[in-house]
């Protein structure tokens, strides 16, 4: 079994890698086009998206010699018939990790099919141009969401959507399969409105009525996906919409950015002890704001600062440097913050998922990217005490005092290799720093366990694995690092870790991407496709990989 490199040798063998310089003497070597930062990003982002395939295939090789040797040390089963397996949770979510492998082939034939004749999503039942009219039958028939699932239902849930680049959102009665409603942005004068994180206040019956905050992204995040567009000055966006479905529609009632004077475009999330606050914090302007519901005042505002020990953008942040936070207040004569629309960003476009290393290399561009500390999402323990703000390309999180007006406490940090905590520095009532010898690895997607015994992060690209910290004690500062999930054939840019999933109040899922297979192991040797914390500890926790990676 290939030896796993460690965080701290793979940053040393980086850092040690020479860079070529390409010198032309001659004009006529000059390249013959001309491309846009966004066409730079997207050529860049291919090669990427190449080179990621080809150690995938290396990753399924090794998977694949794996599995034949724990086939030949496997017994045959004395039971020649072969029991049908239930659908259940877990083995449900096997079949979604089983999924990676195909979104990975689809995502490598999107990129291969997209310059030629055929559409660029593959089909042709419209015809090559989509301008004929319709060839095909369209079904309609009702879906019975029941089916599927042995007769049980969800319960009297409604699914709310973000469309992200459509630019609205729409609900599902997950009892009924129907979509009670829908809402775009665009008929609210909101040019350029990309929906992608929302998070709905409690209801005592969603079906009649609810709200929820909508924040939306803008500016160039509409041109990194090489869709087809003959925009070229975006509108600025950066909205985040108070929205109510009173049972029949859905109305925004609100523009908090207009407001407060904040457009912050990322993630929500509602204070779960009294649902009363929430922040919106946005990775591309390094804030966090906490807003009022009922008044819309901004209770707090909080600014995420990178100062680098290295001024060298490629290793400005694995050399360390300082994190600074600051509170950020409104302007006393118009009682509002100057950060609506695109002010304020540092980098062009928001870090995509496992995208951390293309701010290093340069490559995504902004008019201040060696300052950027990616702090995009801040989140609850859930017992509402803490709040804790997820710091990107830190590693870690900023543990926010909620009943000490915000304060930050300490900075836990997830890297494998280092120390569980960096100690906050108060300046003064409203400056802190936070002082990092060294990073080994960025880190995203976080959250705490139902009961708040347990925070999880992954962590991204250089180490690959998911740190998990003992949070049980009344004190973050006394939460320990306690283990880290993770697999031999773990590395690189796999697994691409995407959000958990909570069912019965437990942990359920750690969903890893373009890993198909990857699968826990408890005590007990029941085998699963994602990790199962039935019995409480993370420190249980084995992993094991289901060569299957389907039922």
């Amino acid at each position: 079994m290939p030896e796993k490199p460690t965080a701290r040798k793979v940053a040393e063998k980086e850092e040690r890698t020479n860079l070529k310089i390409d010198l032309r003497t001659d004009d006529n070597d000059l390249p013959s086009e001309t491309l846009s930062v966004e066409e730079t990003y997207l050529r860049r982002k291919a090669e990427v998206a190449q080179q990621d395939h080809e150690e995938f295939l290396q990753y399924e090789q090794e998977r694949a010699r794996r599995h034949a040797a724990e086939q030949v040390e496997r017994q045959p089963s004395d039971d020649p018939t072969t029991k049908p397996r239930d659908v259940n949770r877990r083995n449900f979510l096997t079949v979604v990790a089983g999924t990676a492998a195909v979104g990975e082939a689809a995502a490598l034939g999107y990129s291969i099919v997209k310059d030629q004749t055929i559409p660029a999503h593959g089909a042709r039942h419209a015809g090559d141009t989509y301008t004929e009219a319709q060839r095909h039958n369209i079904e309609r028939e009702l879906i019975n969401p029941r089916a599927d699932i042995g007769g049980r239902g969800f319960g009297n849930w409604v699914l709310l959507m973000p469309t992200k680049m459509g630019g609205g959102t729409y609900a599902v009665n997950l009892n009924t399969g129907r979509c009670l409603a829908w809402i775009s942005f665009w008929p609210y004068g909101d040019y350029n409105p990309i929906s992608h994180h929302l998070c709905a206040f409690p209801s005592a019956d969603p079906v009649q009525g609810f709200e929820w905050v909508n924040s939306t992204q803008g500016g160039k995040n509409s041109m990194i996906y090489g869709i087809p567009t003959n925009i070229e000055t975006p509108g600025e966006g950066f909205n985040i919409y108070r929205v109510r479905y009173d049972g029949a529609q859905m109305e925004v009632m609100e523009n908090f950015a207009e407001t407060t004077g904040l457009g912050l475009g990322v993630h929500v999330c509602i204070d779960p002890k009294t649902a009363e606050r929430y922040f919106v914090t946005d990775g591309q302007k390094d804030i966090a704001a906490c807003f009022d519901r009922r008044t819309s005042r901004v209770i707090v505002a909080l600014k995420y600062d990178w100062e680098p020990n290295d001024q060298n953008l490629a290793t400005a942040w694995r050399n360390g440097g300082t994190l600074k936070i600051s509170k950020i207040y409104p302007d006393p004569a118009t009682g509002k913050h100057d950060y609506l629309g695109t002010k304020g960003q540092k980098i062009e476009w928001e870090m995509v998922p496992m995208g951390e290393l293309f701010v290093e290399e340069g490559t995504l561009p902004g008019t201040d990217v060696l300052h950027l500390s990616g702090a995009d999402g801040t989140i609850w323990h859930p017992s509402g005490r803490w709040a804790s703000t997820i710091v990107r390309l830190c590693g870690g999180q900023v543990i926010l005092d909620a009943e000490n007006n915000f304060e930050p406490v300490t900075f836990i940090q997830f890297n494998k290799d280092s120390p569980d905590h960096y100690p906050v520095t108060k300046i003064d009532n409203d400056h802190w720093e936070v002082k990092f010898d060294k990073i080994f690895s960025p880190g995203h997607e976080v959250g705490f366990s139902p009961d708040g015994r347990f925070c999880c992060m992954m962590n991204n690209l250089r180490e690959n694995n998911c740190s998990v910290f003992d949070s049980s004690d009344p004190d973050p500062r006394n939460w320990k690092k306690i283990a880290h999930v993770e697999d031999p054939l773990w590395r690189g840019k796999y697994p691409k870790p995407v959000p958990y999933g909570i069912l019965d109040g437990r942990l359920e899922a750690v969903s890893v991407g373009a890993a198909p297979g990857a699968g826990a192991q408890r005590r007990d040797g029941s085998r699963h496709g994602h990790v199962d914390d039935q019995e409480g500890d993370p420190r249980n926790w084995a992993r094991h990989a289901n060569p299957g990676g389907n039922l």
